[in-house]
């Protein structure tokens, strides 16, 4: 059972880049402890700016370090970073193609009980929308891990998000895959085609055993790179398959299910669902119990497949 949220695996890999790179700069918005980045705050106090509760600070003095040649890495709640900062991040940051990461911590319903103020569900058709901003929803510790480490190498603008609480590790240390902007197949089935990213993506993968016993073979396109969106493995899959579902922790307009129903439909006309959270403020909750009341789970998306596959 893994207890590291992927929050913590980003310090991590921050704190054993910057020992080398002093310009590795961590920036938050009284945000450090739900960012997992205290530890680097205190190794690094010289490459850190606290900005207090300030988001729109936060990213236009981000765009600035980025300016004067230092690496910023801006943490803050994601329902914030991707709304109260929206003009900062598309002017200051995708504008001028400026090397800021954008992290929003705790995305998706990960705050639960805190209700629809600090739920993000818009955030992946908000910053897909900004021209040159990437958008990142890594699906595990390992998977983040790579991708910062990958993120660090060059010189645009991203988005990341990732959830509050630790995640089931779908990969391992010695065994993940990963190739930057292009998606993770796992299962090798042309019955179904699964597109998930982020957190849906381990109930995905953990459907498939449970369809391969009702006679289903699928296979899930682990797609953590939303924006570039990897169109070549979609329509490579799709292409074989009898239909397509996705499943992402999002509203149900302009996120990955969108963008993977633009792309399937101009290309291999077949039945397409998209499995997300409603149009409506969602239950408050642990994030476990949010998604199984909403079937965001492993069962939930044998259901629809089955709903699907049997028209």
């Amino acid at each position: 059972m893994n207890n590291i949220p992927n929050r913590k695996a980003i310090c991590d890999v921050l704190i054993e880049k910057a020992e080398k790179d002093r310009d590795i700069m961590v920036l938050c918005s009284d945000s450090r402890g739900s960012a997992s980045m205290a530890p680097f705050f205190a190794e690094f106090p010289e490459q850190t700016v606290e900005v207090g509760i300030a988001e729109q600070n936060l990213v236009s003095i981000s765009a600035g370090l980025a300016k004067a040649g230092k690496k910023p890495f801006a943490f803050s709640p994601a329902c914030f970073i991707s709304t109260r900062s929206y003009e900062q991040a598309k002017v200051d940051v995708a504008y001028s193609n400026t090397n800021v990461k954008l992290v929003g911590i705790s995305g998706g319903i990960s705050y639960g009980a805190l209700g629809m103020s600090h739920h993000s569900a818009q955030d992946i058709a908000a910053m897909s929308a900004i021209p040159n901003m990437r958008v990142y929803l890594p699906s595990d510790r390992f998977q983040t891990s790579k991708l910062i480490n990958a993120l660090l190498e060059d010189e645009r603008p991203a988005y990341v998000r990732v959830g509050r609480n630790p995640v089931e590790d779908i990969y391992s240390e010695n065994d993940c895959p990963f190739e930057m902007d292009k998606a993770t197949k796992i299962g090798d089935g042309t019955d179904l085609l699964i597109v998930a990213c982020g957190e849906m993506v381990k109930p995905s993968v953990d459907a498939l055993s449970l369809l391969e016993e009702k006679g289903i073979k699928a296979t899930v396109l682990d797609m953590y790179c939303v924006k570039p969106l990897d169109v070549d493995s979609i329509l490579e899959r799709a292409s074989m398959a009898k239909a397509v579902l996705t499943v992402e922790e999002h509203a149900p307009f302009g996120g990955l299910g969108s963008m993977v129903s633009q792309v399937v439909g101009a290309n291999y006309p077949r039945k397409i669902v998209n499995m997300t959270l409603p149009d409506a403020p969602v239950i408050t909750g642990k994030s476990k119990e949010v998604f199984d009341y909403y079937k965001l789970n492993a069962e939930g998306i044998v259901e629809k497949s089955m709903e699907i596959l049997n028209g």
